[in-house]
């Protein structure tokens, strides 16, 4: 198990709140360190939108407290009745993701002794935000998260064992079952990919030259997921029409196998060309051809959907499907060719791609 940076994170967050309460002589500074563990954040953008909403959700929290406990008391019926009126505001507010904290602030509050409750109340008020704010400086110091290493591992590694699948099944070389039980947990990826670039998208960039290659990249991270999923989409069709493609003739089996060994090949350069590791103008002669090769793939499929048609319907139509899944994740991979040039040629000595390869995948 790899001890992530979030989690050191999280350690570092309520040690600098629990240090910074007991500095300042706060009163039970174990509360700061709980709104630490509340206030922590994935990104540093999500920390500053998270601070924000903490600070207001808790003023709400606070508020309540006061104006309950001089109205009416401490009763526990009253508390109740209390955090009943702050979620309903808070989800009026969309404050939703702060009703945790808020509700902790409210009862801290709502159970601080008589004697000089305002003082307590606004001391206690001040322990929680010096933890939502230990939290947000531990974010935006420490450890900043690298979220487009990870993407592009997760991309990469996704992508790797799509063709790796993709190599077995036009072999008739995989086993129906454990195939298609892969094929699940290669979607199940690719949702984490996308949760990934997520995160990748909402980092902030704090010069504009970075954030014009960060906007550029981000166009080339989403080709690359989208060429992803046109590979699964062709691994599936394959799967799917095992049977059908098996009873294909010779010459159209390989003509469909070297199309997506080609096609396989020329992904893999694509993600190699965008890290620098190969030349960007690698292989141009073999792709030369590559209408010349696509028409006459396509002629040998519609000659044979058409025979198809006279003797089985279904079976032309997955045919069809397979075609122009082919073609659709080709013109995909066109297209993200197009995008990494296009970036290598306008960020040549500006910006160069580091991908640390002791990043977990």
């Amino acid at each position: 198990m790899k001890l992530g940076a979030r989690i050191l994170k999280t350690g570092i967050a309520i040690t600098l709140a629990l240090f910074l309460a007991d500095l300042l002589q706060m009163p039970s500074p174990v509360f700061a360190g709980i709104a630490a563990i509340f206030a922590i954040q994935p990104t540093i953008y999500r920390s500053y939108l998270s601070i924000i909403e903490q600070v207001q959700g808790n003023i709400i929290g606070a508020s309540v407290a006061v104006i309950f406990v001089l109205v009416f008391g401490k009763d526990i019926f009253i508390v109740g009745l209390g955090a009943i009126i702050i979620i309903t505001i808070l989800l009026k507010l969309k404050l939703e993701k702060t009703i945790s904290l808020t509700l902790v602030t409210f009862i801290v509050i709502m159970e601080t002794p008589n004697p000089d409750f305002m003082q307590f109340a606004l001391l206690r008020f001040s322990t929680i935000m010096i933890g939502i704010l230990s939290a947000f400086l531990v974010n935006f110091i420490f450890i900043p998260p690298k979220y487009e290493t990870k993407l592009f591992y997760r991309i990469s590694g996704v992508t790797e064992e799509i063709l790796k699948w993709t190599r077995l099944a036009m072999r008739h070389a995989s086993e129906y079952r454990l195939l298609k039980k892969d094929i699940a947990i290669i979607k199940e990826r690719l949702t984490k990919v996308n949760q990934f670039y997520s995160l990748y998208k909402e980092e902030r960039r704090y010069f504009k030259r970075n954030d014009i290659s960060k906007t550029r990249k981000l166009v080339i991270y989403r080709q690359m997921i989208i060429a992803s999923q046109k590979g699964l989409e062709v691994l599936k069709l394959l799967h799917r029409s095992e049977n059908v493609l098996h009873q294909l003739p010779d010459n159209l089996q390989m003509q469909i196998r070297e199309r997506l060994d080609f096609l396989m090949h020329f992904h893999e350069q694509l993600l190699l060309k965008f890290i620098g590791k190969v030349p960007i103008e690698s292989d141009l002669d073999s792709f030369q051809n590559i209408h010349i090769q696509r028409n006459e793939l396509m002629n040998l499929f519609l000659r044979e959907i058409k025979d198809y048609y006279i003797q089985d319907d279904f079976q032309s139509y997955q045919l069809m499907h397979m075609l122009s899944g082919i073609f659709d994740y080709e013109e995909q991979l066109e297209h993200l060719e197009i995008l990494i040039k296009s970036f290598k040629s306008f960020h040549k000595n500006v910006n160069k791609v580091t991908i640390e390869e002791s990043e977990e995948v």
